[in-house]
């Protein structure tokens, strides 16, 4: 940006003449310093003010685990924020892979209660934003605000599977028929054009090595939310404008179509697809999530 020409420069104020000659410096040009008479903070805090620092936990989405997060959580850390990645059944660790929406649940309310958690910010990405609902039914007191990144925010009674688009979920369906564990596995290309739309071909394939078959009853079951729908919780929804993992507009897709379910909320908006960003800008994740957390 080219700095204004200092006969250019137009003073604020009709008593301008009253301002000490270089008391007043216009933001664009070189050398800028704020005002000495109090009318703006004199110090650089009023520009960047300090972080507040949180807690948060996060939780991962389908065809994935807790390991997910493991950029966004350096970053946050290394802010002074406290992070905790829970892992939930199903995923991860566990080979169990018959269990269902409720077991989810309450592995992610058990990590919270056995660490007595309080006052922290509950992230749910994906699938996970299902998650995070039955879990801000069961610990409403605990949770200071509720984020929900590109994820599901399922109406009473509806299952996950229920706001696919008719493509998608019969394709579901059959890969889930052909599984000998009831469980579905992305093939490549799905998962490369609908998740890491934005990654280099070498970034997408290298991400997909850590996919794993997912649980298929959790994303078929229904869910009771009326608890949910009558929590005074803070909300807010974190919207990726490149993410595909369900389509734009037609009824479908994550802001507004899901986010406006939350009734008041937060929005913060982002640019990136839903999985590529946790890899090789979780700096970016970071702060969006920060953005929606924070007072």
């Amino acid at each position: 940006m080219v700095p204004y020409p200092h006969e250019m420069r137009q003073l604020p104020y009709p008593n301008y003449k009253f301002i000490p000659l270089g008391h007043y410096n216009s933001p664009y040009a070189e050398g800028w310093r704020p005002w000495s008479n109090g009318a703006i903070e004199s110090d650089m805090r009023y520009r960047s003010p300090e972080p507040q620092r949180l807690t948060f936990v996060l939780v991962h989405g389908s065809w994935a685990d807790a390991h997910f997060w493991d950029g966004v959580a350096a970053v946050l850390r290394s802010q002074g924020h406290t992070v905790y990645t829970p892992e939930y059944a199903g995923h991860g660790n566990d080979s169990n892979k018959d269990v269902t929406h409720a077991m989810i649940t309450k592995s992610v309310v058990d990590f919270i209660t056995k660490r007595n958690l309080f006052n922290f910010v509950l992230v749910g990405h994906s699938f996970g934003g299902t998650v995070i609902q039955k879990v801000a039914e069961q610990v409403p007191d605990r949770i200071k605000r509720l984020v929900f990144w590109d994820a599901f925010v399922l109406k009473d009674g509806e299952s996950l599977a229920d706001e696919l688009p008719p493509q998608t979920r019969q394709g579901f369906e059959q890969l889930r028929a052909s599984s000998k564990d009831d469980t579905i596995m992305l093939p490549f290309p799905l998962f490369r054009d609908l998740f890491v739309n934005t990654a280099t071909l070498v970034e997408a394939k290298r991400m997909y090595e850590s996919v794993t078959p997912e649980p298929a009853k959790p994303l078929f079951e229904k869910l009771d939310l009326k608890v949910f729908y009558e929590l005074p919780t803070p909300k807010s929804y974190v919207y990726f404008n490149q993410d595909n993992a369900l389509p734009q507009g037609e009824g479908y897709g994550w802001n507004p179509h899901m986010s406006t379910r939350l009734g008041q909320f937060r929005l913060i908006v982002g640019d990136g697809d839903h999985f590529t960003d946790t890899r090789t800008r979780p700096d970016m994740v970071a702060q969006k999530i920060y953005e929606a957390g924070r007072d």
